[in-house]
């Protein structure tokens, strides 16, 4: 996405002085390569894309077109992919709750649900007895230690009473088929993807059974900007570090035999990450006590990121162009921490318009309505400007307020 004072401005015209770039088609190239890198080491892998790290429906629906899989937590997401077409059965649900009539239906038509409670199992029990003449396409989420820190919240814990219930109970129901095991954990460092693959190989080999698919989840670094890679304490890993340190295990344990599985992860921030910019535009130079505040309309809750300075460029598109020394910008919000950059060096006007990169990752979907309504996203990285979500309105905010 080549940028220009010139392109910017012609956005600003017509859309407003604050607005998100959509990358699709580096997220095209994304897609492909983290595929690629996965499947030159285990030919039979796929991947489910994490809707909640971003549910622009043009990224959602490439990755349909391309044969993914919609990794969805919530019926709200789960109603996004069957409305841009996915079929159920390339729809995996996870998440701790789920409403009971839209899981149903989801299961009747076809879809997979990987349960995280014996709570759960239990009305997926009830359904199947409602619908003998059915198949439910059933996964499992285990939970084991890979020696991250973390006590994660999410699956069975392999080694505990519910889980050899809940396997026992599938394995005797003629109308369940387990289609599925599946982990998420949290940190995305590539050393704990070892102890995933390795720890979900032991966990067949002692069950004795082979689904069609086992998902290793989510947790992996996205392509950033050197300036952002600095700001961490370790190395971000390429794409093909995750591959060999998970995908090889695999291929190594089937590498005999005819039952081979399909080996599913769940990016979401590795694929998005690098995808989308925000754009704001300066309001207000002032100093305080030293220290200079430079005001854009926009938010860290535009950006999601914390405790880094994001990647940045400032475009002249302003005038009275003033020099800063280790300036701040800071949002519109009346929050104090609502801070974007901190320690900014270098000529600033009012009127430039600031542009962050990596914001791909849960900025969209986590803004709240929180003073301002969320601004406009565009998609310019293929040609013409298109316009993939509109500026919200106060009805956008307030209509399902009684007034």
């Amino acid at each position: 996405m080549n940028l220009t004072e010139d392109i910017l401005n012609k956005i600003r015209e017509q859309y407003g002085e604050a607005f998100y770039l959509l990358d699709s088609a580096q997220f095209k190239c994304n897609y492909l390569e983290l595929k690629e890198a996965f499947s030159k080491i285990y030919n039979n892998f796929n991947i489910a894309y994490s809707y909640k790290t971003n549910y622009t429906p043009k990224l959602c629906s490439i990755v349909n077109e391309f044969g993914g899989y919609a990794e969805v937590v919530s019926e709200m997401e789960l109603e996004l992919a069957l409305k841009i077409g996915v079929k159920p059965q390339k729809i995996i649900w996870n998440g701790p709750i789920k409403d009971p009539q839209v899981l149903e239906m989801f299961l009747v038509q076809g879809g997979t649900v990987n349960i995280d409670s014996i709570e759960e199992f239990v009305m997926i029990e009830q359904i199947t007895q409602r619908h003998l003449d059915a198949m439910f396409n059933i996964g499992i989420r285990c939970n084991f230690d890979v020696n991250d820190g973390v006590l994660s919240r999410f699956g069975f814990d392999i080694d505990g009473e519910d889980f050899q219930k809940v396997l026992s109970a599938i394995l005797r129901t003629d109308n369940i088929k387990l289609i599925n095991l599946q982990c998420h954990f949290a940190k995305r460092q590539v050393e704990y993807w070892p102890a995933r693959a390795k720890g979900m190989i032991e966990l067949l080999d002692r069950i004795g059974i082979v689904p069609e698919r086992m998902d290793l989840g989510g947790g992996l670094f996205g392509k950033m900007e050197d300036s952002l890679k600095k700001q961490f304490a370790m190395k971000i890993p390429e794409y093909e570090e995750y591959a060999i340190a998970a995908a090889t295990i695999f291929a190594e344990r089937f590498k005999k035999g005819d039952q081979k599985p399909e080996l599913i992860i769940e990016p979401g921030s590795a694929l998005v990450g690098d995808c989308m910019k925000f754009v704001g535009t300066v309001k207000t130079i002032k100093n305080i006590r030293g220290k200079t505040i430079i005001s854009v309309l926009g938010s860290q809750k535009n950006i999601s990121m914390a405790g880094v300075n994001p990647p940045i460029e400032i475009y002249a598109t302003g005038e009275n162009r003033v020099n800063t020394n280790n300036a701040d910008f800071v949002g519109f919000t009346c929050i104090e921490s609502d801070v974007l950059y901190k320690g900014y060096s270098g000529k600033v006007g009012i009127g430039d318009m600031v542009v962050i990169s990596n914001c791909g990752s849960y900025s969209l979907v986590m803004k709240p309505p929180f003073i301002l309504p969320q601004f406009p996203v565009l998609d310019i990285s293929e040609g013409d400007i298109e316009l993939i979500k509109r500026k919200e309105k106060f009805s956008d905010v307030f209509s399902t307020f009684n007034f």
